[in-house]
């Protein structure tokens, strides 16, 4: 697996950093050299921190556990909403709404207000507002959906967060952190990698190296559903045989 990893990330481009002049002094032990005036990450780190995140991520998975992935750059919005419906687990790829995690209670009514207004838009009863108070209602319908729309099936706290660029992403990082929920993120040399519980050093601006990142965790969440689903069916299968003996 890691000569195929170490070639597909090569080719994505994730050892490419940022200039050398907005380095985070930080980030020292995952850069290999500087080329050009751009530091180049070392790949070796940029694999121990993907296997890392991936065997975490597997175990919070079989584990039934939620992981939002978050990512609202221009550059990650469309993966991260992709990836994160692919492996079935809840996404904020627009817009980071301030106390999302530490105001929860108040997200799940917002997004109860959600289902209100599709329900309203479905039905006849909207044609009996005015044509000002639709509009209106229109307006807020596609704000909600644009902002909530990726939190639905998140019906409790995450156990963790996956993050594209925690510069970027700063107020996520900083509301996981007071609750205590774990951080995984694909880091670039001008961030602080300390603010990460499994930092994951390499190119978080090309789109390709986004992707192929996102895809690895994305697989390791898949394997953990299906060993989930593995053992569920062992123990019915056990049951099963229990009865038939008895």
């Amino acid at each position: 697996m890691a000569p195929i990893l170490v070639k597909q990330l090569i080719e994505a481009g994730v050892h490419f950093g940022h200039r050398a002049s907005r380095w985070n002094p930080k980030m020292r032990p995952y850069i290999y050299a500087r080329q050009n005036l751009i530091h180049i990450i070392d790949v070796r780190e940029t694999i121990r921190g993907l296997l890392r995140a991936k065997k975490y991520l597997k175990q919070v998975a079989s584990g039934n556990g939620l992981v939002l992935f978050v990512g609202t750059k221009r550059q990650a919005g469309e993966t991260i909403e992709r990836e994160s419906l692919r492996c079935g687990m809840p996404f904020v790829s627009d817009r980071w709404l301030g106390g999302t995690l530490t105001n929860f209670r108040t997200i799940r009514n917002r997004l109860a207000r959600l289902e209100q207004l599709e329900k309203l838009r479905n039905s006849d009863q909207l044609d009996t507002y005015s044509k000002k108070m639709q509009s209106a209602l229109t307006r807020e319908y596609r704000k909600m959906y644009r902002n909530l729309n990726g939190m639905r099936t998140m019906h409790h706290l995450p156990e963790c967060l996956v993050v594209i660029d925690p510069k970027k992403e700063r107020n996520a990082i900083r509301e996981a952190q007071k609750l205590g929920i774990t951080t995984v993120a694909l880091i670039d040399t001008d961030s602080d990698p300390d603010t990460v519980d499994l930092p994951i050093p390499g190119n978080d601006d090309s789109i390709r190296s986004i992707e192929l990142v996102a895809q690895q965790l994305a697989d390791a969440i898949l394997e953990g559903r299906a060993t989930t689903t593995s053992e569920i069916e062992r123990q019915k299968g056990d049951m099963a045989e229990e009865k038939a003996a008895v």
